[in-house]
């Protein structure tokens, strides 16, 4: 490998902004912020979620957040800041860098995933937000 996942991730994060669990609870509430859940369904399925986060799986996001692809979805239109998780912030970090390379000019991740989130001791729900 010339440039392994561990190379991507850390020139991610060198180009994004992240949040700690502690600040994305500190967002929460906004109306102008949106969790996005970048996880696989099998994991939300198994784990639950972030209470309103938006899931997005991350095979998917390039598609519904560029305007002119046939699977654009109307949140990521939205003037809101949106922070992407996933489990551990790896595939976060480098969906958020792809989003930005893409134009989404407000988009950051969370540091260490929903794990970090559930060893927080933050809310878990069953259930994501989807849209149609």
């Amino acid at each position: 490998m010339k440039r392994g996942y561990k190379t991507l991730v850390d020139e991610a994060q060198a180009l994004i902004t992240t949040y700690s669990v502690a600040e994305v609870l500190q967002k929460l509430s906004r109306p102008d912020v949106l969790l996005v859940d970048v996880r696989d369904t099998r994991e939300l399925e198994r784990e639950g979620t972030i209470p309103g986060a938006f899931h997005a799986s991350r095979g998917v996001l390039e598609f519904w957040v560029d305007p002119e692809s046939p699977y654009y979805k109307t949140v990521f239109g939205e003037p809101k800041e949106f922070i992407l998780f996933c489990a551990a912030g790896w595939r976060s970090a480098l969906a958020t860098r792809t989003l930005l390379e893409m134009g989404l000019e407000r988009v950051a991740h969370m540091d260490g995933g929903f794990t970090a989130w559930k060893a927080a001791g933050a809310p878990v729900a069953e259930k994501p937000r989807r849209s149609a």
